[in-house]
């Protein structure tokens, strides 16, 4: 049953992309060398967390991500992988692990002061953790029993005081896949026992409400912000692709609508509305990551250089993480609101002295004019950027790729060259360490 959760997991995400994009994304990397990486959640201090391959293709483990501390592996519960899917503001996160048992996956809790703890079942065998909430409420799903005996998929609630709580009334299918500070608990049900699943908001006093469809069968929801705003997806009437909505108590489910494609899927809102998920492009040519607000609609945040991308959560702030494939690798990804760089509607001209940009992706971007002064740039790629002027003094660019890009006129003293990869497709390495005389 929990394939099923992750096939109805699956479908995520938005229409016309701004002039130029309002977020910059940046390559958080992976554990060691082996590549595959996702970032699945971030809190409002920047923490992300997310699933890396370990060195040598070895088994997805959990990561924490952080500005200063870089990623770190967060290890499992006895087992031989793990995988997160949220973390709070006080840096607790959750997800999933295998145990020493075999074939076993339990929920899981994490901290720096405690480690990895395992959350137990509702007597089943596997459970999962999908959110907390900021007094360490854990919700997800877990298998258990019904009773006549067969197995289901039930929603629960985690304390530290109270252990693990059957948040389900009857004996179907539910999940629970977000809670909110207040512990309004959001996901998905079968009330009917006809595997018609609809999304549902959990209160202690009110208890389930179903919050119905977009006109067709199936819904979902997926996270709730502390305002009770609930997004996911639903099939609309006539249409099994599913589009990503918005849902609160006065306006009720509103659709988001595609980006320009068939489907799309909300995954994450944060506490000012903004809505991330993802969609197919015009054409169903790939599915990207977007974001979605009430006044600006629906934003194409765009892939790392291949064709497809998943947005998985926004922070207060509007910093959005999730994956980019690349070359048939998935990369882990969080997009930077260029708003959160000092700048206001375009990189031309921002003063992004000092700024940390490592691993971004600014290809074909406008930074004509902008001060760059000590940026750390390294792994940026910058092909074909329009660097005409901008003050790169002092600035890192080891590692970085140039190709094509336009530097008439900028300033490079001191500049930090070291397996550049130069405008003119030569390496800075050999050329004396310096990309000067290859602009």
């Amino acid at each position: 049953m929990l394939v099923l959760l992750a096939i109805l997991l699956a479908s995520h995400a938005g229409s016309t992309q701004a002039a130029e994009n309002p977020f910059v994304p940046i390559d958080l990397g992976n554990l060691g060398a082996s590549p595959g990486s996702e970032a699945v959640a971030v809190n409002d201090s920047g923490q992300v967390v997310g699933n890396s391959f370990t060195p040598g293709f070895g088994p997805v483990h959990a990561f924490s991500w952080t500005q200063a501390g870089g990623m770190i592996d967060l290890g499992t519960l006895g087992g031989p992988g793990s995988e997160a899917f949220a973390v709070s503001d006080s840096g607790q996160v959750v997800g999933n692990s295998f145990t020493a048992s075999s074939g076993v996956e339990h929920a899981f809790s994490w901290t720096q002061a405690g480690g990895m703890i395992d959350l137990g079942t509702l007597g089943g065998r596997n459970s999962i953790a999908f959110a907390v909430n900021t007094s360490g409420q854990v919700v997800g799903a877990s298998e258990s029993h019904n009773t006549a005996g067969l197995q289901v998929l039930r929603a629960f609630s985690w304390t530290q005081a109270g252990g693990i709580v059957d948040l389900s009334p009857d004996s179907t299918d539910s999940a629970a896949l977000a809670v909110n500070a207040s512990g309004q608990v959001v996901g998905f049900s079968d009330p009917s026992g006809n595997l018609i699943f609809h999304a549902f908001s959990w209160t202690q006093a009110g208890g389930i409400v179903d919050l119905g469809t977009l006109g067709g069968t199936n819904s979902g929801a997926v996270a709730v912000n502390a305002r009770g705003q609930v997004v996911g997806s639903s099939d609309t009437a006539g249409d099994f692709e599913g589009h990503a909505f918005s849902w609160t108590l006065a306006g009720g489910m509103v659709d988001l609508g595609t980006l320009g494609g068939r489907f799309s899927g909300a995954v994450a809102v944060n506490v000012r509305g903004q809505v991330v998920g993802s969609s197919d492009t015009t054409g169903n040519a790939a599915v990207h990551a977007f974001s979605w607000t009430q006044a600006g609609g629906m934003v194409d945040l765009g892939a790392l250089g291949g064709d497809n991308s998943l947005a998985f959560a926004v922070n207060a702030s509007g910093q959005v993480v999730g994956l980019s494939i690349a070359a048939h690798e998935n990369h882990a990804v969080l997009w930077q609101p260029i708003a959160n760089l000092g700048c206001k509607a375009t990189l031309a001209g921002c003063n992004l002295k000092g700024a940390n940009l490592a691993g971004a992706y600014l290809k074909d971007r406008n930074l004509s004019d902008a001060d760059l002064k000590n940026a750390n740039l390294a792994r940026a790629n910058l092909s074909g950027a329009n660097l005409k002027g901008a003050t790169l003094s002092g600035a890192n660019l080891s590692n970085a790729n140039l190709v094509g890009a336009q530097l008439a006129g900028a300033n490079v003293r001191n500049v930090v060259w070291s397996n550049t990869i130069c405008p003119d497709g030569a390496n800075s390495d050999a050329n004396k360490g310096t990309c000067v005389g290859h602009l």
